[in-house]
Order: structure tokens, then sequence, then C-alpha cells
């Protein structure tokens, strides 16, 4: 019964911490802060949303600049 509820609760503990996933996968500048609203708000279901919209809205910590390729690499 003990395997059945962990395994119940995986889940759920995924879905729970959502936005703080996003915002990990998305190397969002405000990871910490994300992670602390959807720990302590996010039992209000209000925090949860707030926490997933700035999750999915912010901008990642780099920014990855294409040049023209070789361009930067060119020997003589």
């Amino acid at each position: 019964m003990h395997v059945l509820f962990g395994l119940c609760l995986i889940p759920f503990g995924v879905f729970h911490f959502l936005p703080t996933i996003i915002a990990a996968l998305r190397n969002s500048r405000h990871l910490l802060a994300i992670f602390l609203i959807n720990l302590c708000f996010s039992w209000t279901g209000v925090g949860w949303v707030v926490a997933l919209v700035w999750a999915c809205t912010s901008e990642p910590k780099y920014e990855y600049a294409y040049t023209q390729y070789g361009y930067p690499y060119r020997r003589y």
C-alpha cells in the first residue's frame, strides 16, 4: 500500500512544481523566486498560476547570438 501511495505521489509532486520545472528548463533568471513562490503560495491556486505565468514569460539568463557560419572562427 505504501508503494502505491508513493507512485501516486510522484505525478502530483511534478504537477505541483511544474512552474519551477519550466523555469529551470527555460534557464530563467528568476528561478529561485519562482521556486519560493511555488513552494509557499502554490497551495492557494492563485500562487501556482502566478508562478506558472512568471515561469513562462521570464527571460533566460543568457542570450545566444548567432553569427554567419564560420565568421568568428575564420583563420587566415
